[in-house]
């Protein structure tokens, strides 16, 4: 059998070396910082800002416009810097595991499963999902590739997780949930950064540099390896990754009233994949073969920014974003090309409006093959949207009022129109009580609208899912929160939210060989979300976090094909509780619990899962991490899918040794 996959001795060559070298680069380093006993905490520490500051952290996802957390009128939580570092994860994927709300689940080792408020799915299509306001998202499926986002965690300054719609800003997909991840501005990575990762699952290095050229233009430029191990399955999983990504970033104050950000990034990588493909002759069935997918990416962003006073402020975003995606059922290339703007300006009589126009062309070709086959090979596809948004100060600092609503054209349905009416309310300066109601859309995907997918199916014959015109899947949400303050020491957070879906996309059967795709399901989910934080003693933090959520959806009874987002592909029930204990200015003692209930639908039992993580500050320079992850089994599963056949594979008990240099 002809497979594209590198042998197994080829990737344990190329871990053997990573590693190593890695670890060299990091220790020559920091030779010369060795005998210095740490001064200070690293600069993105935020453990000694006190719990009212950290209620006011600036956040900008709500409204588009900085604004302190604790008057955002939505469940927002925001993973910061020092979370990241904390909580000894090594991708974006596991950080979210952080938020209440967001159910992350690994597929295997280079893939995921990750949504807001249910619905989940390795193409889970009603998350928005950003990288500095560029949008992520694939118009193939409607989700997002997460093999392809595997950024440098120590540029990322917060990201910003938003659990509810976020159509009236940002527009089609934000349906359950937008994630903002926010890079730091190049100021904040002056010097240099040396990384590594050495583990039993994975190695991971990274490079950076920060220089200036006067006082106005700040740059920095980052390169990144990783190469992670298979996962479990009986058999083998080869589903190892291998991936290098590179980029840079420039700001520039080029005066008073204007700053300019350039940056782009490049990526690519080979991803390992056991994929079963229908057998089209007889026997009918399936058959498993390996493949190596090749990954390749690249961006360029620049955001301009003019501000005429304190009172108002322009933003003109151009970004271009090219991926490619190659496996044996699938070849595909995406161009996007985005401008957006928009205006904020504070009017009289308490009036804070913010307003955009935006265009965007996405243009595909696909590569097809005996199990997907596309109605046209290449498409350009046009999005054309607007918005505005008004806050409103009905009473002073008490109580305010957001009306908005995005208008868009997409080439799939046409006009759709996404308003959302926010209010909070400020009991006392430390507690504030917020209600929103709002309707969002998730648009067709080309998949859905242009694809025929072949699947194995009867004794008979192969089963064939066709395409057909498609109409908006529509949701009206209805969240009531509560955020407060509790003496110095207890912070709390509270979501509750009513959903209802219509037009839901499923798949309905014709006859016994042929489904295709329809809007014949409606649903409702309800549930609330938790997120406290204590501090017990000074040196001392509790985070739990948790989440309830219920979905039922009704419509004709579920093939046995491939579908999106069933009732069970979501746990009722998620707890998670950190605990950071920092001993001294040179210890620190980390420890993540958490319970994830069974997943009905894929018959997957809840597991219980500890990381830990031991830090050591050898000098002001140089940090050492000892962290092991899924301490309390040996192997689990946590999702199961049908999607583009991909295998089943478990998660493995891991440990690693990360050295961090900075100077």
């Amino acid at each position: 059998m002809t497979t594209h996959r590198l042998t197994d001795q080829r990737t344990n060559h190329e871990r053997q070396l990573l590693a190593p070298v890695g670890l060299a680069l990091a220790l020559l380093f920091s030779a010369s910082a060795l005998p210095v006993i740490a001064a200070t905490r690293p600069s993105e520490d935020l453990t000694e800002l006190s719990l009212e500051e950290l209620m006011n952290v600036e956040v900008t996802s709500v409204s588009k416009k900085g604004q302190p957390l604790s008057e955002a009128a939505a469940a927002i939580f925001v993973i910061t810097q020092e979370d990241i570092r904390r909580s000894g994860v090594t991708s974006i994927p596991e950080a979210l595991r952080m938020a209440p709300g967001i159910n992350v689940a690994k597929v295997d080792a280079n893939k995921w499963a990750i949504t807001a408020r249910g619905f989940n799915d390795r193409y889970a299509s009603k998350l928005l999902v950003l990288i500095d306001g560029r949008t992520i998202y694939t118009p193939f499926f409607a989700g997002v590739y997460w093999e392809l986002q595997d950024y440098a965690l120590e540029d990322i300054e917060r990201i910003e997780v938003i659990r509810g719609p976020g159509g009236a800003l940002w527009g089609a997909n934000a349906v359950n949930g937008v994630i903002n991840i926010i890079t730091k501005k190049s100021k904040d990575t002056q010097g240099v950064l040396a990384s590594t990762v050495v583990g039993t699952e994975e190695a991971i290095g990274t490079l950076r540099y920060g220089g200036t050229a006067g006082e106005d233009f700040q740059y920095r430029v980052y390169g990144k390896a990783l190469n992670r191990d298979s996962s479990y399955a009986p058999g083998g999983a080869h589903d190892d990754w291998r991936s290098g990504r590179g980029g840079f970033r420039a700001d520039w104050n080029a005066s008073s009233h204007d700053s300019l950000t350039i940056h782009g990034n490049y990526s690519d990588g080979r991803a390992g994949d056991r994929v079963s493909l229908p057998r089209l002759t007889a026997p009918f069935g399936t058959q498993s073969q390996i493949e190596d997918s090749a990954l390749t990416s690249h961006s360029l962003l620049t955001n301009w920014t003019h501000r005429f006073g304190s009172q108002s402020e322009t933003q003109l975003r151009l970004y271009y974003d090219q991926y490619r995606r190659d496996s044996l059922t699938l070849g595909e290339r995406i161009n996007t090309y985005d401008v957006d703007f928009q205006h904020h300006v504070a009017l009289p009589f308490g009036h804070d409006v913010v307003w955009g126009l935006g265009y965007r062309l996405m243009s595909d070709r696909f590569r097809t093959s005996t199990t997907i086959a596309m109605a046209d090979a290449s498409r350009d596809m046009s999005l054309y949207s607007a918005f505005v948004q008004d806050q409103i100060d009905l009473i002073q600092d008490r109580l305010s009022l957001t009306l908005g609503s995005k208008f868009l054209h997409n080439d799939f349905t046409g006009f759709e129109v996404q308003p959302s009416a926010r209010m909070l309310w400020k009991a006392l300066p430390q507690h504030s009580i917020w209600a929103a109601v709002s309707r969002a859309v998730r648009t067709p995907d080309r998949f859905r609208e242009d694809a025929t997918l072949t699947v194995a199916g009867t004794p008979f014959g192969p089963v064939r899912i066709r395409n057909r015109p498609l109409e908006s899947e529509r949701v009206i949400a209805y969240e009531l929160g509560y955020r407060g303050q509790l003496g110095s020491r207890v912070t709390i957070d509270l979501a509750t939210f009513y959903n209802t879906y219509d037009r839901l996309i499923f798949t309905d059967t014709v006859n016994a060989l042929t489904s295709q795709y329809a809007n014949n399901a409606r649903g409702h989910t309800a549930g609330a979300e938790l997120a406290a934080e204590w501090r017990p003693l000074d040196w001392w933090t509790l985070r739990p976090a948790f989440t309830y959520q219920q979905i039922v959806i009704s419509g004709p009874p579920i093939t046995s094909t491939p579908t999106t987002g069933r009732e069970g592909s979501t746990p009722d029930h998620q707890l998670s509780l950190q605990s950071r204990m920092t001993w001294s200015r040179q210890w620190e003692l980390d420890a993540w619990y958490r319970y994830v209930e069974r997943l009905t639908a894929a018959n997957i039992p809840g597991y219980h899962t500890l990381d830990l993580r031991l830090g050591w500050h050898l000098s002001k320079q140089l940090t050492l991490d000892l962290v092991g992850q899924n301490l309390l089994d040996k192997t689990h599963q946590e999702f199961r899918t049908n999607s583009g056949g991909t295998q089943f594979t478990e998660v493995q008990r891991a440990g690693f040794l990360r050295l961090t240099w900075r100077y």
